[in-house]
Parts: structure tokens; sequence; C-alpha cells
């Protein structure tokens, strides 16, 4: 049984009324409905999210300790956390997959939003497909493992 980390970050509590036009309508519980219903047997979802950058840290930290995958949405901490990006990479570091996803195509947006802190200790980078991408991120986490 693996249990999967999808954690994210500010504002994303808000997702279905803040600016569907960029993320979409689709609620965090939808989100959480979508990836429970997208993986396989034998994986179990905790979808978790926090406005709080230490809080954050303290659940990749989690994730190291018990040897879980993460899919991390880190939000606008994306552009300017290295206590983040720091945490990140002793995820990675200790072997595990961490998949950095975003709703939107943070390319396409303003310019501060173009240099993520975290892509370079994460696994890998999906961004631009609303909720699918976190469900290639799932099914990526679930291929590598299985």
């Amino acid at each position: 049984m693996t249990t999967v980390l999808v954690l994210n970050g500010p504002n994303l509590g808000r997702l279905g009324s803040r600016e569907p036009d960029v993320y979409g309508s689709g609620t965090l519980e939808d989100l959480r409905a979508s990836l429970e219903s997208t993986a396989t047997e034998g994986t179990t979802i905790d979808l978790r999210q926090t406005n709080d950058e230490a809080t954050l840290i303290g659940w990749l930290h989690e994730a190291v300790d018990a040897g879980q995958p993460v899919i991390l949405n880190p939000a606008a901490f994306t552009h300017y956390s290295y206590a983040l990006r720091d945490a990140a990479a002793l995820v990675t570091k200790a072997g595990l997959l961490l998949v950095e996803v975003h709703l939107s195509n943070p390319h396409a947006r303003e310019e501060f939003r173009h240099t993520s802190v975290i892509s370079a200790v994460a696994t890998g980078v999906i961004a631009g497909f609303g909720f699918d991408s976190y469900r290639l991120a799932l099914d990526l986490i679930e291929r590598r493992l299985g």
C-alpha cells in the first residue's frame, strides 16, 4: 500500500472561487475526489492544503520520515521560499519522488512566476494542465513505484 502526499500551498484552499479563468472552477474537494477515483488499488491519497510555510515544510519532513512520495503545488512559495526548497530537497535526497505541479502554466503568466526555486530539487515538474497536472503526477508516481 502506498500513500501519496498531495500538498498544496497558499490560496489553493480557494480553488473554485479564486480566478476560475486561471485555476479552473473545481474545488480542492473536487481535486481530492478526482485523484481518489484515478488512483489504482493500493494507493491512498492524503491531500492537504495550508497557507502556512512552516506547516508545508513540516509535511515534507513527514514524507521523508514515512518514506512517502509527494505531489507538491507550492503555489506562491514556488518563487521565493528557499526554506521550502531545502525541505523538498530532503525528499528527493532520501530517494523519494517529489513532483512539482501547477494548475496554470507559470511561464505563460507574469514574469515573476517564471522562476521556481523548487524545480531544481524536484524529481520533475508538470504544469499548465489544471487538475490533469495532478493526475499526470499521480500516474507517474504509480508507474515508477509499481
